[in-house]
């Protein structure tokens, strides 16, 4: 299947993921996750994004964005993505080896309202549903620890939200995700589709050339004579 091409206009937000290639484990020490970290804060430099909330692991990472204009979401990541790329493999010695990362970021749409409540909540808890952490905020690699200790530098990449935060955000992440919400954000990721209800969803696949995200899987059934 040919590559579909990026559409990511401003003015929505959107759930951004990228993984390592294979089981290539791209943060294994403390001093890869801070160079990520400076990496981050040049990206915003030269391309700037409002960023809501972020996770990193040691395999992937997510972002949860609120870019102003059309093109700002690309630029930023594939700035991040590319210059990652290639001060990891300066740093391991290891340039000419392969692809650092599965291929390309992806990006999802996410209707501002409780779904993008639910997407931001998911992001902050990847490290206690991955059991490394007990809580968000004590995850050094997140927002969500970010907000509560990080430093002038890291609090200053994150924007407010477009809805309204909770007034005792800990708490409310501590409720965690529903089965609901998590099942509905694996949905989107797998088929990189839109997170909305149906009549929000059904305007954004049409405004954003997205009909392929929504529609069954498989070959069509021949119909019956």
């Amino acid at each position: 299947m040919p590559r579909q091409a990026r559409n990511t206009p401003g003015g929505y937000a959107y759930h951004v993921i990228n993984r390592a290639n294979g089981r290539l484990r791209l943060f294994r020490k403390e001093e890869d996750f801070l160079a990520f970290e400076r990496v981050m804060v040049e990206a915003m430099e030269r391309h700037p994004v409002r960023l809501l909330d972020w996770c990193v692991m040691s395999n992937h990472w997510h972002f949860v964005v609120w870019p102003r204009g059309d093109g700002d979401l690309t630029a930023f990541f594939r700035w991040l993505t590319h210059t990652h790329t290639q001060r990891w493999h300066a740093h391991h010695g290891t340039a000419g080896t392969g692809h650092l990362y599965q291929g390309r970021f992806k990006a999802f749409p996410i209707q501002q309202d409780d779904h993008l409540a639910g997407v931001l909540r998911y992001v902050q808890l990847n490290p206690v549903r991955a059991k490394t952490a007990p809580r968000a905020d004590a995850w050094r690699w997140g927002s969500a620890y970010v907000r509560r200790r990080g430093d002038a530098t890291l609090k200053a990449l994150l924007s407010d939200w477009p809805i309204a935060m909770p007034r005792n955000w800990q708490a409310w992440l501590a409720d965690g995700v529903s089965h609901a919400e998590r099942k509905r954000i694996a949905e989107s990721l797998r088929r990189s589709r839109p997170m909305g209800d149906a009549t929000w969803t059904t305007k954004i696949v049409k405004q954003l050339g997205l009909e392929w995200t929504v529609r069954p899987r498989g070959r069509p059934r021949k119909p019956i004579d």
